[in-house]
């Protein structure tokens, strides 16, 4: 048992929460989007929660959990799908919300603490005519920490990658988890020691990232009678050098109609549709590339839409990513979802064959980016969810075919596919963590010395070793 008492005496003076009701609320994030982990993580709860409001005050709560080890999970905003943030070993959640403050902006670059919540960081630097590059479907309520430390791309990686790509975050703060904690920038190689880590070997408590040129980016959905023709649309746009797209994702009927609610009245229920978002400057070209596509029709267009039209319609990247997987969930709590990746240059080959494969049961939805320089997509396909067994047998037919599934099912780094702890990771860890009171639980390879952190398994964050 942990002395809890005692260590909310050591914490005098900071924001505590015991009430059991909202700590348990605080002790949880989005595991519940796979019937799988929401059977295994629907009982965890941490003992306490503590809200620091500055690098110091962090400092003292794990000074202060060390002594008396009392495992520490951090959390942002808690919109992480895996199970990131969910305290597997009771102890403490640390909260960083209150460490929310934008620190600096300058030419491409934007410093903020690890609580900033991403939307607030893109109105602060909108003032200077940038954006963030990137950022989830979750951006409203995301933390820029949490997105970094539990994320891995989404909105914009069409042109910019994922946060695995150099350059795509530009340093971090960190605090290890020590008797004396000491304060660490990581950049360059470094920072990939604790990027999409789950806050296992280090707290971010701000971050540095690059920015770019801020548009008014119009929200567009285009037509399709068949999934096949939106994914060949989508690809074949993803590659237009000349038109400026931020957001392109083709879903499958019936999902569209289905589960986006608020934008039925342009949908019929037998239309697959591709969800876009283009610069204002491109909307000329873009509508001269849909004219060219003899599959293609333009449903809604936010820029040519009346008032009425648009009254009420949330913004094309909150029908994307796994924003389309939460609608679907609203309407249908039965289903579930996968993360797949169709390998270049057969990637839109693959994504149909499957669809076609599963019918029903697992209904086309791609996300097209950039990865390792070339446009390809990832799918998050809506799952009609029976048993565990079909689940498996599902990510099965998908890696015979040749497409890697980084498993949501699964709370741990390497078990899903996300993240390969390797050698150099095993020591930063021993270094920053040498108790392992860091996020109890979600990394494998620390919590069991023979594990084989060399497997020929895909990995969408890989190993730091040479």
């Amino acid at each position: 048992m942990h002395d809890i008492d005692a260590l909310k005496a050591d914490l005098d003076g900071l924001a505590i929460e015991d009430n059991p009701q909202i700590v348990r609320q605080k002790s949880r994030d989005f595991f519940w989007y796979s019937p799988v982990l929401k059977r295994q993580l629907d009982d965890v709860s941490a003992d306490l929660v503590v809200t620091p409001r500055s690098r110091e005050d962090v400092i003292r709560v794990l000074a202060a959990c060390y002594a008396r080890d009392i495992p520490v999970t951090v959390r942002g905003a808690g919109t992480g799908n895996y199970g990131q943030a969910m305290p597997l070993a009771g102890g403490i959640v640390l909260n960083l919300a209150e460490l929310n403050r934008v620190l600096e902006i300058s030419a491409g670059v934007v410093k903020a603490e690890a609580g900033a919540i991403i939307a607030d960081i893109d109105a602060a630097v909108a003032e200077s005519g940038q954006e963030m590059r990137m950022h989830p479907s979750t951006y409203r309520t995301a933390t820029v920490g949490g997105f970094i430390a539990g994320g891995s791309g989404g909105v914009g990686s069409i042109n910019w990658g994922g946060l695995r790509d150099l350059g795509n975050i530009l340093s971090l703060t960190v605090v290890t988890m020590e008797a004396e904690p000491r304060v660490l920038t990581l950049a360059g190689e470094e920072l990939h020691k604790v990027s999409h880590a789950y806050g296992t070997n280090g707290i971010i408590v701000d971050v540095t990232m690059p920015l770019t040129a801020r548009y008014d980016w119009v929200d567009v959905l285009v037509g399709f009678d068949d999934f096949a023709s939106s994914a060949r649309f989508a690809d074949a746009l993803g590659n237009q050098d000349g038109i400026l797209t931020k957001e392109i994702a083709p879903i499958s009927a019936p999902v569209p109609h289905d589960y986006f609610l608020r934008h039925r009245k342009f949908l019929r229920k037998d239309q697959s549709v591709c969800a876009v978002m283009v610069a204002p400057f491109a909307m000329d070209a873009f509508a001269t590339f849909c004219e060219r596509d003899a599959s293609a029709t333009i449903l809604y267009r936010a820029d040519t839409a009346s008032e009425e039209e648009s009254k009420g319609l949330p913004p094309v990247c909150e029908l994307t990513w796994n924003h389309t997987t939460l609608r679907g969930l609203r309407v249908d709590p039965s289903i579930t979802y996968l993360q797949v990746l169709y390998p270049f240059p057969n990637h839109v080959e693959k994504a149909v064959q499957l669809a076609d494969l599963f019918g029903d049961e697992v209904v086309g939805h791609l996300e097209f980016v950039r990865f390792d320089g070339r446009i390809t997509c990832f799918g998050l396909p809506v799952v009609r969810y029976t048993t565990e067994e079909r689940l498996n047998e599902i990510i099965r037919i998908h890696e015979e075919h040749g497409c890697p599934i980084f498993n949501p099912h699964r709370y741990t780094l390497e078990e899903g596919g996300m993240k390969q702890t390797d050698a150099v990771q095993l020591a930063f860890k021993k270094e920053a963590d040498p108790k392992g009171l860091l996020n109890p639980g979600k990394m494998v390879a620390w919590e069991n010395p023979d594990f084989d952190f060399e497997s020929e398994q895909t990995f969408l964050f890989p190993g730091l070793a040479r």
